[in-house]
């Protein structure tokens, strides 16, 4: 579970209202599903027409119907209305949160940790700042039927609960030379670079798609581009006088690129070049291409040392969510919680 899963009452689903230029899918408004939900071979539970004022309590603290809505109307804000055929498996997963941040409330309750009003100002002036005017952000805040006094109160929680989260997330033991070396050799697919080139292109744009008449005047300009660089002329400068590639301005230069990374026609040829060569007209999707390659690398290992620090950091990360797992199941153990729909 990461730290933002924790957050979403009504501050960050409304940050994320500004920042995103499309609207979250379902999946990523609510979390589609838990990993033991994922696995189980039952449907969710269905959930009532109509809720009950109360849907569950934790250590005798009620979940509000009224907390649900808002959050639903938060996350139907973003991603639109919830699909009927997935009404239980969303609404359990929400309401599964709604239960998480609620024991994660209480427990930062209970250890007294202080936020300034300094502090909830600036976290709210800069959610405010996503947004390009202060209509802008009004009407987010009134779709989410949100007032700027109940923003502020639920950007105090979250920065409560992420205080907290994070000064867990900090006892995490780190990870030590021995842990990166176990890492490295366990996983040798992750550190293998296949074979590539180095190698500069002109492109003659004509797409599929384009008529007879259009691919026949880029053959004819291509063919004629390919007569001069075999001729002997700079590849760069033809490239620069005649690509439609963004690369023109490198000189078609493309740089190292492994197996796979290019449309197949495109692969294939530049790969079966040796340093130095230069191919015919290779036709892809995008039109007609010249390709010669410059340098060309085998297969290799990468080294351990040059990514040590690397896989330190990753391993570091993967400590600190376990850590933060763990303190939150845990939490949720010690709470009692009772689901009442």
């Amino acid at each position: 579970m990461h730290i933002q899963s924790l957050l979403s009452i009504g501050a960050l689903i409304l940050l994320s209202a500004a920042s995103c230029s499309k609207a979250p899918s379902a999946e990523q408004a609510a979390p589609a599903a838990t990993e033991a939900s994922a696995a189980a071979a039952q449907p969710p539970k269905p959930m009532p027409a109509e809720l009950p004022d109360v849907l569950a309590r934790v250590n005798d603290q009620p979940v509000t119907k009224a907390e649900f809505d808002r959050l639903i109307r938060n996350m139907e804000a973003g991603a639109g209305p919830i699909p009927a055929e997935r009404r239980d498996e969303i609404l359990r997963t929400a309401l599964d949160q709604l239960i998480t941040y609620n024991v994660m409330k209480q427990e930062a309750a209970s250890r007294k940790i202080a936020i300034s009003e300094a502090e909830i100002d600036a976290q709210v002036h800069q959610m405010q700042a996503q947004f390009p005017s202060e209509a802008e952000f009004q009407e987010a805040l009134g779709a989410r039927n949100m007032s700027l006094e109940q923003l502020k109160a639920d950007a105090r929680v979250d920065m409560l609960i992420e205080r907290m989260v994070e000064a867990e997330a900090a006892t995490a033991a780190a990870a030590s030379e021995a842990d990166a070396r176990t890492f490295y050799e366990g996983n040798p697919d992750q550190f293998a670079q296949g074979e590539s080139v180095r190698a500069s292109h002109i492109l003659v744009m004509a797409k599929e798609e384009a008529d007879e008449a259009t691919k026949a005047r880029a053959r004819a300009k291509i063919e004629a581009v390919l007569k001069q660089a075999r001729a002997g002329e700079d590849f760069a400068a033809l490239a620069r006088e005649h690509s439609d590639d963004g690369s023109k301005e490198q000189g078609g230069d493309l740089g190292y690129f492994e197996r796979g990374r290019m449309v197949p026609p495109f692969d294939e040829a530049a790969f079966a070049l040796e340093p130095g060569q230069m191919s015919d007209v290779v036709t892809t999707p995008f039109g007609y291409h010249i390709i010669k390659v410059v340098d060309k690398k085998p297969g290799e290992t990468v080294p351990y040392d040059a990514v040590k620090d690397k896989i330190i950091e990753y391993l570091n990360h993967q400590k600190r969510q376990q850590q933060i797992e763990s303190f939150v199941q845990d939490a949720r153990k010690r709470a009692r919680i009772e689901v009442l729909v």
